[in-house]
């Protein structure tokens, strides 16, 4: 899905002071204000040295529409969407850019079913704030502010629904962000011993926030030197996770989105599993003998967390390490994701035996430039050019482009966050990979220069 002016894939992202300013956090809560019509709204935010003014500026907004607002302060994004539902709130607000370095920050908005705001949603939202419309109540109907901590009231719940036979030595690396002040505190009350790597919430993110094997570096070694059971990651808001096994090593992407999908089968019965069209084949191939049927939507945790209400799903997760858990919630959880890690280790042992199981094929991932005005006409180009020069068998466009056949499969699509175009392809061998790449890179680079 392309960009609107301010809402992208992933709620408002940008440079803060730039695109993201205290003027249009105080614009977007009159809008979500106006938008409800009044209720009650919880607020939180991320670690960013930016995100108290932005968080300062939103509530008024929203207090000037006459909406009831809970602070919950510095909160990683699930204890947010975990808040809406604890104190029967209307919508949630987090003040967060997620894996983006620390000079961009943004505003994502949820649903009182803990669901991220869909489209639609996030279109009316702007025609609102395009129209500066906004509801305004006299003095004496101002909404309220309380503050409110439902950390220990997440923790508790998380507890009722994780259970451990034996405890662990987990090493929790919260890159500095928000996940700090949860991640490891429910680690250890789940029993475990929790070495805590990057959690001192600064603002000043000393690896990049986005969990990969290059920035997990730090953690890999750690869990050699400890002779630790697993590693737990997150990004700036903890609606990711990474993890590292118990060898020391990345646990890619599609083959922990295989395990955990496949341990949620194993734990609530035959089902379906919701994934996005940029996951691998890996996937199907491993849960279908568990009793797993994957349907892909579209990139964003929102289209995962719509597909599961509407289907009734176990399980749903992107390969960007995004999980929802609608047993739990229908916010993206890295949080409660790492308490059901260590309980598939309780359950079924050491990931990296675990890990064996789980087919191995060659993927590769591409960015190419492209500034957001071009991308509609690039992509009608890609579209054109890719369905002439590829032989395929099947075709996905409910976000972007994929093309596929029994061997391998291509997804052009454009960032709903960046001014980029991405290009992710699976093959069986890594000569096909890379010569499909190649084909893709020299597709798309064509497109945006003609676009």
């Amino acid at each position: 899905m392309l960009m609107g002016k301010y809402f992208g894939t992933s709620g408002i992202r940008g440079l803060f002071n730039e695109c993201v300013t205290p003027e249009l956090a105080l614009k977007v809560g009159k809008a979500v204000g106006t938008y409800l019509g009044g209720g009650r709204v919880v607020v939180g935010m991320d670690t960013r040295t930016s995100s108290e003014t932005l968080k300062s500026a939103l509530i008024s907004g929203l207090l000037s529409t006459g909406v009831e607002v809970i602070d919950i302060g510095l909160a990683p994004t699930p204890l947010t969407g975990f808040a809406i539902k604890l104190y029967e709130a209307d919508a949630g607000v987090t003040i967060t850019a997620s894996h983006n370095p620390p000079e961009y920050n943004g505003i994502k908005v949820w649903q009182s079913n803990g669901m991220a705001y869909t489209p639609d949603m996030e279109a009316e939202l702007e025609r609102i704030l395009e129209s500066g419309n906004f509801r305004k109540v006299p003095w004496n109907e101002i909404g309220t502010l309380r503050r409110a901590d439902p950390r220990e009231e997440y923790i508790r719940k998380a507890l009722e629904m994780v259970k451990l036979n034996d405890s662990y030595t987990v090493v929790v690396d919260s890159g500095n962000g928000a996940g700090s002040i949860l991640s490891p505190y429910l680690q250890r009350e789940l029993g475990n011993k929790v070495i805590s790597l990057n959690s001192h919430p600064s603002g000043f993110f000393v690896r990049e926030l986005e969990p990969n094997a290059k920035s997990l570096s730090g953690l890999a070694k750690t869990i050699r030197v400890m002779k630790a059971d697993v590693g737990i990651a997150h990004d700036g808001d903890a609606d990711r996770i990474g993890v590292v096994d118990d060898e020391g090593n990345f646990v890619e992407y599609e083959v922990m989105l295989s395990l955990i999908a496949g341990y949620m089968l194993r734990k609530f019965g035959r089902g379906k599993i919701v994934t996005t069209v940029d996951a691998g084949f890996a996937l199907d191939d491993y849960v279908r003998p568990l009793g797993g049927e994957v349907i892909r939507t579209r990139v964003g945790d929102v289209a995962v967390a719509d597909e599961l209400a509407k289907h009734g799903g176990i399980f749903g997760g992107e390969p960007s390490g995004t999980w929802i858990i609608p047993q739990w919630n229908l916010t993206p959880d890295g949080i409660f994701a790492g308490a059901l890690v260590i309980e598939m280790i309780d359950r079924l042992g050491p990931i990296s035996e675990l890990a064996k199981e789980v087919p191995r094929y060659v993927t590769l991932r591409a960015k190419i430039p492209c500034p957001n005005e071009k991308k509609a006409r690039a992509m009608g180009i890609i579209a054109r050019e890719a369905l002439k020069s590829f032989d395929y068998e099947r075709l996905i466009d409910i976000d972007g482009i994929r093309i596929e056949n029994s061997d391998w499969w291509i997804l052009f699509r454009p960032s709903g966050t960046e001014p980029i175009m991405r290009i992710t392809l699976e093959a069986h061998t890594e000569e096909t990979a890379k010569e499909l790449m190649e084909r893709a890179e020299k597709l798309v680079k064509e497109a945006v220069r003609r676009a």
